[in-house]
């Protein structure tokens, strides 16, 4: 098997001018929905004049953005919270309440459209529309986590064998007359429908050279 590298390689003798750091988690509530919050910082590594707030200071973040979207079973939004906890201009948080717009939209194929068709250019906050695209992936990365999670744990109350962690399935992937493609296959490289791991996990989706599959087997 190849071998690549697991670290950066050693850098050039530098100083560090800028940090900005994003936190996003994926929570299942006691009432069965689900919250995905993010947060954005930037922050500088040194002091620098501000019109609105005068000198801000190293480490602390002149952006500060908060999101807890509440979604269903479903992916669709259900509640949304915005905060602008800090910025550089006083009107910056003016915007927030425009992102109520999305309660009802669902979280899915096509959520960087549904983006940009609602809050392009001066019609939404830059850096909570970063966030609210990233938080689309975190929302699938959850939601059906949690559902391998519960599908391994009762088939082990039955009395099976549960397979290993591996990708999260889709809808579409499960056992029916009528199957549809995953929507995550060939959103990355690892998962292009033409490789390896879609011919060993999903080879009715499966677009490569002929061979032999798992359901062959």
């Amino acid at each position: 098997m190849t071998s690549y590298p697991t670290e950066l390689p050693p850098p050039a003798s530098r100083e560090e001018i800028h940090q900005r750091k994003y936190d996003f988690r994926g929570f299942r509530r006691s009432d069965g929905l689900y919250d995905i919050e993010g947060r954005m910082t930037d922050a500088k590594t040194y002091d620098f004049p501000n019109q609105w707030r005068g000198t801000i200071p190293a480490g602390e973040p002149y952006h500060d953005m908060r999101i807890r979207l509440t979604l269903d079973d479903d992916f669709t939004i259900v509640e949304i919270a915005v905060v602008t906890a800090a910025s550089p201009y006083e009107i910056c948080a003016a915007i927030i309440p425009a992102f109520q717009q999305l309660r009802g939209a669902r979280v899915g194929p096509g959520w960087s459209r549904v983006l940009r068709q609602h809050f392009g250019g001066s019609h939404g906050c830059t850096h909570h529309v970063e966030m609210l695209r990233a938080m689309g992936t975190v929302a699938f990365q959850t939601i059906y986590s949690h559902r391998e999670r519960t599908k391994r744990e009762q088939i082990k109350r039955e009395g099976g064998e549960s397979k290993t962690e591996g990708p999260p399935t889709d809808p579409g992937d499960a056992s029916s007359a009528k199957r549809r493609k995953p929507g995550f296959l060939d959103t990355c490289h690892a998962l292009a429908s033409d490789g390896e791991i879609v011919r060993q996990q999903w080879p009715a989706f499966y677009t490569g050279p002929a061979g032999e599959t798992d359901e062959d087997r």
